[in-house]
């Protein structure tokens, strides 16, 4: 029986995998024709518009500079975020509140309006105590930074999957 070398066995395993059309958690690559996305946004230094230019740059895109040049306009709506108490306690004090990120964003190629508005809110529930107010702060921040991130990943794939 011919000695088969070491080197095949990760190389048949690469190629079974790259055949199958598997690729990396969060490697989204965008369709042909959509090299540059415009961000069309009244506020350019939100988190979810931050991680959206970012996410675009991460999938292979440029991020334009302006709509003219762009073969995709992105259009933020809106981009909003906050909290709402979710429980209190017996002595009237809040005990949880519930996070929330909300967008609403259309995509227009040229003159057409290829995505309708479509709205997206994330939640996320946090317990609040009194004796960890800087703590639950900085949780607050990272949750609402980790949504930002989400809500952009979603965006992208609906760009992933617009017609070529």
């Amino acid at each position: 029986m011919p000695r088969v070398p070491r080197w095949l066995a990760p190389v048949a395993l690469v190629l079974a995998l790259a055949g199958c059309g598997f690729r990396m958690q969060g490697a989204t690559a965008l369709p042909e024709g959509l090299d540059q996305v415009f961000v069309a946004t009244r506020d350019e230094l939100t988190p979810f518009a931050v991680e959206l230019r970012r996410a675009i740059d991460g999938a292979g895109a440029r991020v334009a500079d302006n709509a003219g040049e762009a073969d995709v306009v992105v259009r933020i709506t809106q981009d909003r975020t906050g909290r709402r108490v979710l429980s209190v306690s017996a002595r009237n004090t809040p005990q949880e509140y519930q996070i929330f990120y909300s967008v609403e964003f259309s995509v227009e190629r040229g003159t057409e309006q290829v995505v309708a508005p479509q709205p997206i809110e994330l939640t996320r529930a946090i317990s609040f105590s009194e004796s960890d107010v800087l703590a639950k702060d900085r949780e607050e921040r990272i949750l609402r930074d980790a949504m930002a991130r989400d809500l952009a990943d979603l965006v992208l794939r609906r760009l992933e999957s617009l017609p070529r």
